[in-house]
């Protein structure tokens, strides 16, 4: 595995700090309806994509997820400003306005998007690393997928076939506890999600989704494991979300106190903690880090403020190839 050093750190509080940020502005922003539809945050699983990020080859390698999904790309190499364009459905955007929330994507950058359909990305993700092993690219796909997707049938098609023809995917679960608002006590007579992967023989185990190294760890493993041809591996990364399942969530199913404990295990304290007391940067320098952070973020809400809404014409001409359509009676 790629070294954990002092930048490490560095960039891991950088980065997680800024995706925080980005999505505590959009939460501001949705509020004010200048984003509309569900709006998923990602508050409290930093260390995921962190932790993923350090161990993943970025000229080669895939990600594909569900609809929590605006700080992934941004850490993929996306342009966060476009990130933030899309979500307030402006033509800059990602898609130019027409993904929104919950489908952004980047070819370029290997980002093969959010999805609205709960597991519809896990066959998806087994798809692109069908494609990279028929055409020998080396590459690894990271799928990954909530605990409430768990129960999709599609699942179950999916780890069978990527372990018979030992596909280089590694399928991560992102158990935050409750899916929607359904703990997993209540889904399932296992809570023990990982074991889900010995009913195929794939390697399986679960690891601490709050600490990035734990996940750079794991996930190297896998990784380098898919690389050799030695087929997917499967991961209950177990994490927590700080806010609500979207921003219409009014959280009934957990107290204000479990929140509060949970924030306790912070990622971006717990990074932040290593680095002062190693020395590896003083307060003063975080603070200049935070400045630099909050500065972006407003220049990503600006630059979605300034941008121009996408013509309607867009979306005829993204939908319907045939320009002479015949069921199309709207007139532009």
């Amino acid at each position: 595995m790629k070294k954990i050093t002092k930048q490490t750190y560095l960039d891991w509080y950088e980065n997680m700090y800024f995706w925080r940020k980005f999505e505590d502005k959009l939460a501001q922003v949705y509020i004010k309806q200048k984003v509309r539809g569900f709006l998923h945050l990602y508050n409290g699983q930093e260390a995921i994509l962190a932790g993923a990020l350090h161990v993943m080859d970025l000229t080669k390698d895939k990600m594909i997820t569900a609809y929590r999904n605006h700080v992934q790309p941004i850490g993929m190499g996306v342009d966060p400003k476009r990130v933030m364009a899309e979500l307030y459905g402006k033509s800059t955007g990602t898609s130019q306005g027409l993904g929104g929330s919950m489908h952004i994507f980047s070819k370029e950058h290997r980002f093969y998007g959010g999805h609205g359909i709960v597991g519809g990305q896990i066959p998806l993700g087994a798809g692109l690393a069908f494609a990279d092993k028929y055409f020998n690219s080396d590459a690894v796909t990271l799928t990954f997928m909530g605990d409430g997707a768990m129960r999709q049938g599609s699942l179950h098609e999916t780890m069978n076939l990527a372990m018979l023809w030992k596909l280089p995917v590694v399928f991560c679960v992102e158990n935050n506890g409750y899916a929607m608002g359904t703990s997993v006590e209540r889904t399932s007579n296992s809570t023990e999600i990982w074991k889900m992967g010995l009913a195929y023989d794939m390697p399986c185990k679960a690891i601490d989704g709050m600490n990035p190294e734990t996940v750079a760890e794991a996930l190297d493993e896998a990784i380098e494991r898919a690389r050799k041809g030695e087929g997917p591996t499967f991961l209950e990364i177990r994490t927590y979300r700080y806010r609500g399942h979207s921003m219409s969530d009014a959280q009934h199913y957990r107290t204000k106190k479990e929140v509060a404990e949970k924030q306790k295990e912070d990622p971006i304290t717990y990074v932040k903690n290593i680095i002062l007391d190693k020395k590896y940067a003083s307060q003063k320098q975080l603070d200049e880090i935070d400045k630099r952070v909050k500065e972006l973020v407003s220049e990503c809400e600006q630059f979605a403020e300034d941008s121009p809404y996408p013509e309607k014409s867009l979306m005829y001409d993204a939908v319907y190839e045939q320009e002479d359509y015949p069921f199309l009676s709207h007139k532009l």
